[in-house]
């Protein structure tokens, strides 16, 4: 049997791609940037071209570097950046704009007259999913009513709609396919995850034509293959999952109560919530996780706006760090937080507070305050806000969480798992394989073509790192608990 599996993994603001073996450790990785465009304040875009670029440029160089043959590739899987929205040409393969990236703002006045039209409960109750511009349904919106002619065209069948993942497979079969799966079709606002099909009363409320949808599919199935002339043979496109969702399916997080959590720019946390939706009261997203062996796994998802960036702002707009593993070490320097709150509410505050107007807020400084003082709290703002929404999943599933499994960048801080683990009561554990989003496309790839059996040969490549127990001082954790939350009171509602 061939020894690997490809995973593509088309992020925010880079392509890479990484080889796996049999044991789901990493044999090479490659990566490549690509620019950053902004039109204008609050709106983003990518050129489709360039993540097309970067992405087949990413995987010729893994497989040179690891000295890998084709041949010797049982599959390939995708996992990408949710929500951005592309639109081509179905005769050409063009794109007919630039992608409008998930952060945008663009199409936020659709999403103010959806609302004000009252048809928020209605598309919450379909989707699992707020209006908000986050999503790709208004982006879809938006381009066809700003750009002349093109419902037409998308109406008679010319114009393809996808997110990234759709796009790179149409891409990579040359046209053959155009199709997504469950866990990024239930992002666009337009999926019905309860019939799993597009909602034709939603498509009608947006004016999207359904002709230009893709075919939606279980993340965990040969969609299609390579054309040869990528790769000198045809390779089996066997799985594809938006990023969260393949973090948490590479977790291991197959019980319905398993929750983990990527601290990367932002966190986000996402709860197994089993074989139906759970709707939520408590500001939270309900999402599809995966379709994989005939079932549907649905998840409860809180996302954090602001984590890790919080400690690229003290690097380089305070500049009291000069590298971000350094404010572990600065962190340090103090017992603790000396009463000192950090709430970085820098685009508001998300999950479960949904507070657009928020700011971010330092308060508690005297003229004691250090820079260790700022840096603790900062890092302890990552464990307070997952521990928001961890108690809004709790309330929403009545599942206690039991443990948390942990991935992203800021998860090496070691200061930060514990604090985690103390603010939440549970053990935290920390993979060796922190590449967690690609490991799970690899593994939804690689089950659908039998180079794994079934998900028990995921959990027993599963391997710890480290785990963080609690100090067992409950009383302090929630006293310092209560003292964020007063902050978190005092930055909401500030900008006008």
């Amino acid at each position: 049997m061939a020894g690997y599996v490809l995973s593509l993994d088309q992020g925010t603001t880079s392509s890479r791609a990484i080889l796996f073996g049999h044991d789901g450790t990493p044999r090479a990785t490659a990566q490549h940037e690509f620019p950053q465009i902004f039109p204008r304040p609050g709106h983003v875009e990518h050129d489709p071209e360039a993540i097309w670029s970067s992405q087949l440029q990413s995987m010729e160089d893994v497989l040179r570097k690891a000295d890998v043959a084709t041949e010797d590739v049982a599959a390939i899987g995708i996992t990408n950046q949710r929500e951005t929205t592309v639109l081509w040409d179905r005769d050409t393969g063009k794109p007919v704009a630039n992608a409008i990236v998930w952060q945008s703002r663009v199409s936020a006045p659709i999403c103010n007259a959806l609302n004000e039209g009252g048809y928020a409960d209605l598309f919450r109750e379909k989707t699992g999913l707020v209006i908000d511009a986050y999503f790709s349904g208004t982006k879809i919106k938006h381009l066809l009513d700003t750009i002349n002619g093109l419902r037409e065209r998308a109406a008679a069948g010319e114009i393809l709609f996808g997110t990234i993942d759709s796009f790179l497979l149409w891409r990579l079969t040359n046209g053959n396919v155009h199709a997504t799966d469950y866990s990024n079709a239930s992002r666009t606002l337009l999926y019905n995850i309860h019939e799993l099909d597009w909602d034709d009363e939603l498509l009608q409320i947006l004016d999207i034509p359904r002709a230009m949808l893709p075919e939606v599919q279980p993340s965990s199935g040969v969609f299609g293959e390579t054309a040869t002339e990528h790769f000198g043979r045809a390779i089996p496109i066997a799985g594809i999952a938006g990023d969260q969702q393949a973090a948490t399916f590479g977790q291991a997080c197959f019980s319905p109560g398993m929750v983990k959590n990527t601290y990367g720019t932002g966190c986000f946390v996402m709860m197994n919530t089993g074989d139906k939706p759970v709707p939520s009261q408590h500001g939270l997203l309900t999402t599809i996780g995966w379709g994989y062996n005939g079932e549907v796994t649905y998840c409860l998802e809180g996302a954090i706006f602001i984590a890790g960036a919080v400690v690229q702002w003290l690097r380089d707009g305070l500049q009291i760090v000069d590298s971000a593993p350094e404010v572990e070490s600065l962190a340090q320097t103090v017992e603790d937080n000396g009463d000192v709150y950090f709430v970085p509410a820098f685009v508001g505050l998300g999950a479960p507070q949904w507070d657009a107007e928020a700011r971010g807020t330092l308060i508690g400084i005297t003229r004691g305050t250090e820079r260790g003082h700022i840096a603790r709290a900062a890092i302890e703002a990552m464990a307070y806000q997952t521990r928001d929404v961890v108690h809004a999943m709790e309330q929403d599933s009545g599942i206690q969480l039991a443990e948390l499994q942990v991935d992203g960048g800021a998860a090496a801080n070691n200061l930060l798992m514990q604090f985690q683990s103390d603010q939440l009561g549970v053990t935290v554990h920390r993979p060796v394989v922190r590449e967690t989003t690609a490991l799970g496309a690899a593994y939804l790839a690689g089950l659908a073509v039998d180079f794994w059996n079934d998900t028990s040969d995921v959990q027993n490549n599963w391997a710890l790192d480290r785990e963080f127990r609690p100090s067992g001082n409950n009383d302090r954790a929630d006293i310092l608990y209560e003292r964020w939350q007063k902050a978190v009171e005092r930055s909401k509602n500030w900008a006008e």
